[in-house]
This record gives C-alpha cells, sequence and structure tokens, in this order.
C-alpha cells in the first residue's frame, strides 16, 4: 500500500491531511519536524513527503534539501502558509516536486498527491528485474524465485541505487551522499563494508548480476547476460 509521510508541527493539519488521504486509501505516517522525519525514514519506508516549511529544531526548507539529498527520487510537496514567489522559487530550487499554500483545499491536495505518485511512478519503477531477481523498493525486499530476502535498509538502498544504473559507475563520494546523506561523519569505507555484505548474500545464490569494483573510481552493477 502507498505511504506517505506528513510532516507538519500542527496536529491538527496533520490529522486532516491523514484523515482525506486515508479516505483514498494511502497509509499516512505523521512526524511533527524535520528531525522527527528523518530519524523515521531510517527504518520506514515513504513513497511521498509532504511537508511543512515553518517548524521547529529543522524547517521545512532545511528538511527539503536532506530529502533530496538522500532521497533523490521521493516526491515532495510543500504545504505552507508563505504564499509570496520568492519562497515558492526557493521551495522548487530546493528539490520540492510542487507546492500548496494554506489554507488549502484538503481535496486539492489530494489531487496534488496523486497526480504527484503518477508521475512518478510513470519516470520511476518500484521494482526492478535482474532475471529471476525481484528487487521490490514498496516492501524493500528482494525476490529470487520463491525466497524472500529482507535486507537491512542501507544494503537494500545500495543495491536498489546500483541496480536502477546497471554499468553506470557511483564513486564512494556519490554513494555517500545519495545514501547516507551529506551530513554523514563517518569513513567512506562504510560503503565497501556494505558491498562486501551485499556480494556475500547474492554471490553464493545469483548469476544473474555482480558487483564490480572499478580501482580508483567506485563500484557498479553488471548484469550478466
Amino acid at each position: 500500500m502507498t505511504r506517505v509521510m506528513v510532516v507538519d508541527d500542527d496536529a491538527d493539519i496533520r490529522e486532516l491531511i491523514r484523515v482525506y488521504l486515508v479516505g483514498e486509501g494511502l497509509t499516512v505516517i505523521q512526524a511533527k519536524n524535520g528531525q522527527e522525519a528523518l530519524k523515521m525514514l531510517e527504518t520506514t519506508q515513504a513513497d511521498l513527503v509532504v511537508l511543512d516549511v515553518m517548524m521547529p529544531l529543522m524547517d521545512g526548507w532545511e528538511l527539503c534539501r536532506e530529502l533530496r539529498a538522500q532521497y533523490s527520487d521521493l516526491p515532495l510537496l510543500m504545504v505552507t502558509a508563505k504564499s509570496e514567489s520568492v519562497h515558492k522559487v526557493k521551495g522548487f530550487q530546493l528539490g520540492t516536486d510542487d507546492y500548496l499554500v494554506k489554507p488549502f483545499d484538503p481535496v486539492e491536495l489530494v489531487m496534488r498527491v496523486k497526480a504527484l505518485l503518477k508521475r512518478y511512478r510513470i519516470n520511476v519503477s518500484q521494482t526492478i528485474s535482474l532475471g529471476q531477481l525481484t528487487i521490490d523498493r514498496t516492501s524493500l525486499e528482494v525476490r529470487l524465485q520463491d525466497q524472500r530476502l529482507t535486507l537491512p535498509l542501507k544494503e537494500f538502498e545500495l543495491l536498489y541505487k546500483l541496480a536502477s544504473y546497471p554499468g553506470q559507475i557511483f564513486t564512494r563520494t556519490q554513494l555517500i551522499e545519495q545514501i547516507w546523506g551529506m551530513d554523514y561523519e563517518g569513513d567512506e569505507r562504510t560503503v565497501d563494508v556494505h558491498i562486501k555484505r551485499l556480494r556475500e548474500r547474492f554471490e553464493p545464490v545469483t548469476e544473474e548480476f555482480r558487483i564490480a569494483t572499478i580501482r580508483g573510481l567506485g563500484y557498479r552493477l553488471e548484469v550478466r547476460a
């Protein structure tokens, strides 16, 4: 089921949005600020984020920047009381896909959410097939024939990223920024550790692909014919 994250420090606004989205068959998860939203996304998958601008601890501008850096293909809908053109421009520059000004018509919000989901489903597949192997971003599962494998979140995101662009080389820096985030303070060796774990998981059970090390550059996923 499609899951929407609503991020707003106003509980009444969150509940209003939740009621209308649930009425359309969507699952809704809630966060009251940007920090809480990012923490939740470490363990919970979201297909779209509706976010307010004015929030404590981490506002919508910073959250939008972080989400776009960490989840480049996640649809973002900014909902805010700020209607000036300069704020709309700033939102789009930071990476939001759409912008809705408060007070808003809940029906219009639902239509915009549906439009964004449709747009992204056309352009961004939720599943990747490599022969008999299927990587399902919706359920965070990898299926090999009748076998289902559930990976730790970062391993899954790393595999999904590489498999989304077979043959493309990703540097360690790119992978750190796109999966762990630009503020990640750990060592780039984290990527090597996760690549090693992915190889240990899949090399014994499938020959559909291999993750190749490109010396001096990084990694790429190669599909075997």
